[in-house]
């Protein structure tokens, strides 16, 4: 869903030897030739290295992405939302456990990427560390995150790698529904009261430029794009998708009823595109460095969350270990 740990920085790459070269040489032939990586294949150290930082941040957003809307379960207007809410709720959990999953077929442990995210060393999508005021905000989220998640993650269907690639089938699928419950609800909002329709374009407000800042930073500033498109881990460019959400989002918004907060947006004929205002990118940075409005709330419930399955975790080895042994017995016996 979330692609900003591509903008990290990794050490100074090694110089390959001349097998590596050879090697390196095929695997960009068959990446070319648009076939598919899988997890026993070689691969280059530096594509495995920016695939567990991105489908580790992926998984680590998807489990904090429930936080902001977990906390409106018990308080959604009707019994109707509340079940579509538990529901979505659910299928997050769903998405980081088929993330994880994908991640430790390069090698990873998942014991390994939880701790990076619990220690604060992993990074998660900026746009979970803003806060859900009103029940407005749920639909928001549904109508925009997701939606800005639907731009990232159809692509990410071609990834280049097997796992990742067949992960974000089924995951597009739910997201797509996602992003149609909270339009609705929005809709439904919209539709209503005049207070209602203000919460509406309150919540719009909010988490727009927070959504424009969910693609990362503009591609000149992005340190990964390039090796991440040559290997087709990436298909668009940050830009690219930030314009085609743009596009998309404006006239729903307008059919809404409701007005993006940019007094510089505007339509190009001739491009055909939206144009809109410049991004407080000063505001993105802060919040990825751990100085947003939910950072410290967001990863304390998560500690706390961790620390308190610790004996789920235990009992479910220890069964595992009995069982283990128990088969082992029976092997014994009946040689």
């Amino acid at each position: 869903m979330y692609t900003q740990a591509l903008n990290a920085r990794d050490a100074v790459a090694q110089p390959l030897s001349a097998e590596e070269t050879a090697k390196s040489a095929a695997f960009q032939a068959r990446v070319d030739d648009e076939q598919r990586i899988e997890p026993n294949d070689w691969m280059p150290e530096a594509y495995r290295r920016t695939l567990v930082r991105q489908i580790s941040q992926h998984a680590h957003s998807e489990i904090v992405g429930m936080l902001p809307e977990g906390n409106w379960i018990t308080r959604a207007p009707s019994l109707k939302r509340k079940a579509a809410l538990l529901a979505k709720v659910q299928d997050e959990g769903g998405h980081g456990l088929y993330l994880y999953a994908a991640a430790e077929t390069l090698g990873v442990s998942r014991e390994e990427v939880v701790d990076q995210l619990l220690s604060g060393k992993a990074k998660y999508s900026s746009i979970f560390n803003y806060p859900t005021l009103t029940w407005a905000d749920i639909g928001a989220i549904g109508w925009l995150v997701d939606g800005a998640a639907i731009m990232n993650q159809i692509p990410l269907c071609r990834c280049s790698y097997g796992p990742y690639a067949r992960a974000m089938i089924r995951i597009c699928k739910e997201e797509s529904f996602h992003q149609r419950q909270g339009y609705e609800i929005m809709l439904t909002l919209s539709a209503g009261t005049a207070e209602q329709k203000a919460l509406a374009q309150d919540a719009l407000n909010r988490w727009w430029w927070p959504c424009l800042m969910m693609f990362g930073p503009p591609d000149g500033e992005s340190q990964h794009s390039d090796a991440s498109t040559r290997w087709k881990i990436k298909r668009f460019s940050n830009d690219q998708l930030r314009q085609k959400f743009v596009d998309a989002t404006v006239p729903q918004a307008h059919f809404l009823g409701l007005t993006p907060p940019d007094p510089e947006l505007a339509f190009d004929e001739a491009s055909g595109h939206w144009r809109f205002g410049e991004i407080d990118w000063e505001e993105f940075r802060q919040v990825l460095a751990g100085n947003g409005p939910c950072n410290r709330d967001r990863l304390r419930v998560r500690r706390k969350a961790h620390a308190d399955g610790a004996w789920v975790r235990e009992a479910a080895l220890a069964f595992a270990e009995k069982r283990r042994a128990r088969k082992a017995d029976a092997e014994k016996q009946a040689a």
